[in-house]
């Protein structure tokens, strides 16, 4: 069944037409991926889908009661939120539905016989719109959400965060309110591979609703999508499937138009010879054959499609590129990174993995020397040359042209044996000679990214040190730059969330598990498998070694190997335990009563009215119930086994 439909919309910035006429409907439940190149209109129809912005001309029309959530790149809050507050804000329909709960329970214990049938009706309403809208436990929700995404300070004000940090409480907040259709334009910025991963496990699993993807990571159009939607040239050109089958469909597609443009040149060559050989009186025959050649002539051919070229000039390097020894990285006192060796051989490329905050962007800048260590040293060879984007895309003014922030008062560009000027250049980018004098702030995020891009790739390097490069970038340009990157003979250092790219790109990833940094040979995909492995070894380790009643290993995959020592021999119990033994049946059984009181107080919707700290407060009184309990049933295991011994 159609929840949304979207009929020939029109959209136009100044003299460009983003959108020419384009109609588009949404299923119940059913997930679409929009892609194209930057700047071809990803974003405004999104926003126009969601309601955020109108299109000049054309209507959107939604099922009654439709429920949308938008994540836009940009998300807005309330001033003086903080993290839980602007959560929470996405289930004001479920927060209102708990108040008048309540206030209907309050009623029902003064309520006098004759309103008591009717307020008993009224609560059981509101008790099925609480459970429609979500259930009863939704705030402990928003919780474990901010804590998925990674805010985990949910007191702080919004204001005074990151803007990645801001995406991600933005994210939590459509997650937690479960709308009918989901809005999610690129989701993944900001956020570290651990957590992309599960947002896409909760979005197959987890979600019910329809989706719209704005993304340019292929797994998760890959993983999500029943249909993809490329924007092109102010049209829609609809695919059944995910990226993959997508780049099939499209191929066949591509294929077919030069089939037809080849055929119609053919046909045009014999009609022009043809009208050549003719004398000048025609017949009427002749006539009607000259008005088929002549519109065929008149026909525009297909527009060939612009994508970026991206090539990277290389400089010869010495015998040392990078030599980093017990180096060790430090911010404000606080240890980042432990003490670490790292030496990088020409043709290396490298992807550098981890949670948000735990030192990427820092590491990368002590490797380049912008950061001494704070322990060791890292040596840069004598003809290294660093060419490196930063994430912040910083140096880039807004007020001047694309042409102005790449050249920097140069005119031509040499990558190798290849020198051109800095227009060519430019189109390498896709940036056509009117783009090529837009402002720099005029531009998309994508369309940023690509001019930082030229920025520093624009002289000849030997070290190529990428921070976040893939965020905003449509996926054609990062398929551009994933074949340049492969052929490039010097050495790539990559922060980056994507794991397709790391897929195609690294031949060793460097890893932080905790603060200790490890290599492991190959891409994502191959870090994944050795490590599903490892921890299949380790869980079989554990079993093995742990004697009976002994709690589970805590140990974290990766972390050094410790054989438990053989299981001490059983003795006979002494009187006191004995004693002991004959209480704990009875203590384990009222430790689980009382387990059963906490937990049904927090399933009493009066639960929710209390405030945050007592809410803290009383969770932290069942999880050391729920402990408590636990570690008097091993006691209880123990004890048991050793007399029976």
């Amino acid at each position: 069944m159609t929840i949304l439909g979207a009929r020939d919309l029109w959209r136009t910035y100044g003299i460009r037409e983003v959108l020419c006429g384009v109609s588009l409907s949404i299923d119940e439940g059913e997930r679409i991926g929009l892609v194209g190149r930057n700047g071809a209109g990803k974003s405004t129809l999104a926003r126009i889908l969601a309601g955020a912005e109108p299109p000049d001309k054309g209507e959107v029309v939604r099922r009654s009661g439709l429920r949308v959530g938008y994540l836009e790149q940009e998300p807005s809050f309330e001033p003086g939120h903080r993290a839980i507050d602007a959560v929470l804000v996405g289930l004001a329909a479920w927060q209102t539905a708990i108040e008048l709960h309540n206030e209907l329970s309050a009623k029902l214990a003064e309520a006098g016989e004759h309103e008591f049938e009717s307020l008993l009706h009224r609560q059981a309403e509101a008790a099925a719109t609480v459970e429609r809208l979500g259930g009863w436990d939704l705030r402990h929700e928003a919780l474990a959400l901010l804590g998925h995404v990674g805010i985990t300070d949910i007191e702080a004000l919004v204001e005074r965060m990151s803007g990645g940090e801001r995406r991600r409480v933005a994210l939590a907040r459509l997650l937690v309110a479960r709308p009918d259709l989901a809005i999610l334009d690129e989701p993944t910025n900001h956020l570290d591979l651990q957590t992309v991963e599960w947002l896409e496990t909760w979005l197959a699993e987890r979600f019910a609703g329809a989706l719209v993807l704005v993304t340019h990571d292929r797994y998760l159009l890959d993983r999500l999508v029943d249909r993809t939607v490329e924007v092109d040239d102010g049209q829609l050109h609809i695919y059944q499937g995910g990226w993959s089958l997508y780049l099939e469909a499209k191929a066949e597609r591509d294929a077919q138009i030069e089939r037809v443009e080849s055929n119609r040149q053919n046909f045009l060559r014999r009609e022009l010879e043809w009208l050549r050989r003719q004398p000048k009186a025609r017949s009427t025959k002749q006539k009607a054959r000259i008005d088929r050649a002549e519109t065929a002539r008149d026909k525009a051919g297909p527009k060939r499609e612009v994508t970026a070229q991206i090539e990277l000039g290389h400089i010869g390097e010495g015998r040392t590129i990078l030599d980093a020894k017990h180096a060790a990285v430090e911010i404000g006192g606080r240890r980042l990174i432990e003490p670490f060796d790292l030496q990088l051989g020409k043709g290396e490329r490298i992807g550098i993995v981890g949670p948000n905050g735990c030192g990427k962007t820092t590491l990368l800048r002590v490797l380049t020397g912008q950061l001494a260590p704070a322990l060791g040293t890292v040596e840069l060879g004598k003809r290294t040359k660093i060419a490196f984007l930063e994430q912040s895309r910083a140096g880039l003014d807004d007020k001047a042209s694309v042409l102005e922030n790449v050249a920097q008062g140069q005119t031509r560009v040499k990558l190798g044996e290849l020198e051109m000027d800095m227009r060519t250049y430019l189109e390498r980018f896709a940036f056509g000679s009117h783009d090529q004098h837009r402002q720099v702030g005029t531009l998309s995020g994508g369309e940023r990214a690509r001019v930082a891009l030229a920025r520093i790739l624009r002289e000849e390097a030997n070290l190529v040190v990428l921070d976040e490069p893939t965020n905003d970038l449509d996926v054609m340009t990062l398929a551009a730059m994933e074949d340049s990157l492969g052929e490039f003979p010097g050495v790539l250092l990559v922060v980056t969330h994507d794991r397709w790219f790391l897929d195609r790109i690294a031949t060793s990833l460097l890893v932080f598990e905790g603060t200790q940094l490890v290599r492991h040979a190959g891409g994502w995909a191959d870090y994944v498998e050795r490590k599903a492995i490892a921890n299949a070894e380790l869980a079989r380790e554990d079993k093995s070694n742990r004697a009976p009643g002994q709690e589970k290993s805590t140990r974290k995959a990766g972390a050094p190997l410790v054989v438990s020592a053989p299981p001490k021999k059983k003795t006979k119990l002494t009187y006191a335990e004995e004693l002991e033994l004959a209480s704990l049946l009875e203590r384990v059984a009222a430790a689980e009563r009382a387990i059963a009181s906490l937990e049904a107080e927090l399933a009493n919707a009066s639960f929710f009215a209390r405030s945050h700290k007592e809410q803290r407060e009383f969770h932290a009184r069942l999880d050391q119930a729920r402990a408590d309990a636990a570690s008097l049933a091993d006691r209880w295991t123990e004890l048991e086994d050793r007399r029976a011994g």
